[in-house]
Order: structure tokens, then C-alpha cells, then sequence
């Protein structure tokens, strides 16, 4: 017999990469044994490993693979996922995995909001400068053309800003370009090394920037001026062992403070209950701050806080029910999302139901 209380809200993972194929769980190993994240990618491994793979996959092998991990978050009470493409790092492979986001769109009882991430590595044989001249003169043009004809249609840019990556002047160009077709900004940056990728995203009005494991103090103050949004991701330092994010300082100062559970090979989490708990734990959020960061702040950093993120006369009814007496104990319970989820329910239509439980 199943009790229920109303957990009021559906969880928006405001951060993944979830279409690609190839998984890496060697390297899983390999950081264990200590290879550093940089290490890993100049060997050949990491993004790289994963694009080879990913271009040699048929669209329909990466859209059964996607739809999967779609129902695993849908089972973890995500209603909202950002998803991202970036491990085709050519043109053909980019729209691929932007065509399987835009069918899992028309297809799949979750909410999508899709970026092109093709500024997510390097592509072999090319400096950043030169790559991201292709994204400037081909890629983007490209998208706009399928935007205007309806065939895809992508919400956002983001650029990889790090060192050995994509440096500050080439982040700048690819992101004025991306939002001068009508994209929002919202990219990767300071993870590493501080980048002065704050600075940049305040200034180009960006809606969101990831990871901020590096950011300076005036990054911080500028992202806040800006109501630019900090998608914190604390399995990604958790699994790569970095420094974590300073969510307690970005709140302090007035940042909007999101989460995001970066699912990719490199960090393999579904469960933003398990996000919620790392970031209260390890980034020493509240409870109540790590449920805005995975409600209203993660919809606010997709631009969709209108219409997603609380619940509100007006926007839809995304809602997960659980078997507890206090919601709490959906971050309390670390892992133990899948017994305590009852019904996942989006747009008022019950999309998941735990077959533990009875009818409702």
C-alpha cells in the first residue's frame, strides 16, 4: 500500500549531453588511477573517444539509446531537460544529434530544450580560430536555414571556454554569432581554469553559463548585475575531483543559482534527487535552495520560467508525486528516488507510474 504527498514540482535538469554513443567507462578507471580530465583528452580519450563513436552510430541507434535516457530521467522526476549536441564536431554528425533531439521533441512526454553545442571540442586538425570560423560560416548559417524551414529547432549556443579548448576570443565570436540568429547563450565556462567566462557571458547577455569552478569574484558580481544564470553541476566535481562550485558565494551575491546533473559518458547521473543531495552536501546549499535551483532557477536558465519551474495559474502542470510524508525526503534519501517516486506527471498527464504502487 503506497501513501501519498504531493511533491509539488517537476525537476528541470538545466545540463546534459545525452545524445551519443560509445560509452566510457574505461576512463572511469583511469581517473581513479589519477589521469586528470586534460590528461585523458590530450591522449586521444574523453570528447574525442566519444566522437568517433558517435559519428560512426545511425540516427536511429542514437535515438533509441536517447529515448532511453530520457525515460531514466522521467523515472528520477525530471519534467524539463536541456540537451545538448557537441560530439559530432562536424556538420553532418551536429544535425544529426540535433535531429534526434527535435524528434524526441515531437515524440517523447518530456520537456526539451535543445542546444548546439558544436563548440564543444576542437575537431583534429583544426585550431580553435579555424574552427570556429566552420561554425561561424557553415554550421550556423545552416541552423538558421532549418530554423526559418521549420525542420529544427534549436534554443540555444553553447561554446566549451577553456584553456586547450576554445579561448575567449573565439567564445566570444561563436556566441555574438549564435545569438545574432536568435539563439540564447548559454555555454561552458571557468571549469578548469578561470577563463574570465563570467565576465564575457555577463557582457554578451548571456541567459546561463555552466560548471564556474574557477570563477573570480568579479565574475560572480558581473553574472549577478547581468540576471545571468550559474548552472552549478556537483557530480562533475564530485566525479572529476575538482574544486567545487561556490554556490554559498554566487548566492550570497545575488546569482541565480541553477543545477544541472551533466549527464554525459564522463559523468553518468539521471537523477537530479541525487544532484540536489551532492550540491546540498558538497556545495552546502539548503534543501530549499537545492529545490529552486532544480525548479524555477533551471527553467529560468532555459528561458522558460513562464511557462515551467512552479506551479503557477497559467503554466503547465508538471508534477511529481511521492511516497513520503515530507518532500525533503527526495534529497535526504540519497539514491532512493526510484522507490520513493510514485507518479511522474507532465502537462497534467501521468507520464510514469512506480508499478510498486496501486492505482491512484
Amino acid at each position: 500500500e503506497c501513501t501519498f504527498t504531493l511533491f509539488s514540482l517537476g525537476l528541470v535538469d538545466a545540463h546534459t549531453h545525452p545524445v551519443w554513443a560509445g560509452d566510457r567507462v574505461h576512463e572511469f578507471a583511469m581517473k581513479l588511477a589519477g589521469a586528470s580530465y586534460m590528461e585523458i583528452h590530450q591522449a586521444g580519450g574523453g570528447i574525442h573517444f566519444t566522437v568517433e563513436h558517435t559519428r560512426e552510430a545511425t540516427e536511429e541507434e542514437l535515438f533509441n539509446t536517447f529515448k532511453h535516457r530520457l525515460e531514466r530521467m522521467r523515472r528520477a522526476g525530471s519534467t524539463l531537460v536541456e540537451c545538448k549536441s557537441g560530439y559530432g564536431l562536424n556538420l553532418e554528425t551536429e544535425l544529426k544529434m540535433l535531429r534526434v533531439i527535435e524528434r524526441a521533441k515531437q515524440s517523447v512526454d518530456i520537456g526539451i530544450s535543445s542546444t548546439y553545442c558544436g563548440a564543444h571540442s576542437v575537431p583534429k586538425g583544426k585550431t580553435a580560430a579555424e574552427a570556429a570560423d566552420d561554425i561561424i560560416n557553415n554550421h550556423l548559417p545552416k541552423l538558421k536555414e532549418l530554423k526559418l524551414s521549420g525542420e529544427i529547432h534549436v534554443d540555444n549556443i553553447d561554446v566549451f571556454c577553456e584553456k586547450g579548448v576554445f579561448d575567449l576570443e573565439s567564445t566570444r565570436r561563436i556566441l555574438q554569432a549564435g545569438k545574432d540568429i536568435g539563439l540564447q547563450i548559454n555555454f561552458h565556462g571557468d571549469e578548469l581554469h578561470p577563463m574570465k567566462s563570467a565576465e564575457l557571458g555577463a557582457e554578451l547577455g548571456a541567459r546561463a553559463i555552466s560548471h564556474l569552478e574557477e570563477v573570480s569574484d568579479e565574475g560572480i558580481k558581473a553574472m549577478a548585475r547581468a540576471k545571468c544564470a550559474a548552472v552549478l553541476l556537483p557530480t562533475t566535481a564530485y566525479m572529476l575531483r575538482l574544486k567545487q562550485p561556490q554556490a554559498r558565494r554566487m548566492l550570497e551575491e545575488g546569482v541565480i543559482v541553477a543545477l544541472g546533473s551533466d549527464f554525459n559518458p564522463n559523468a553518468y547521473c539521471f537523477s537530479m534527487p541525487m544532484v540536489m543531495h551532492l550540491a546540498c552536501v558538497n556545495m552546502k546549499m539548503s534543501m530549499n535552495e537545492a529545490l529552486a535551483a532544480a525548479t524555477i532557477n533551471a527553467a529560468y536558465a532555459l528561458g522558460k520560467s513562464d511557462t515551467q519551474g512552479s506551479i503557477e495559474t497559467g503554466k503547465q502542470g508538471d508534477l511529481v508525486i511521492i511516497n513520503s510524508s515530507r518532500w525533503e525526503h527526495l534529497i535526504y534519501q540519497f539514491g532512493g528516488h526510484e522507490a520513493l517516486i510514485n507518479y511522474v506527471i507532465i502537462k497534467g498527464k501521468v507520464i510514469y507510474q512506480n508499478e510498486r504502487c496501486g492505482t491512484m
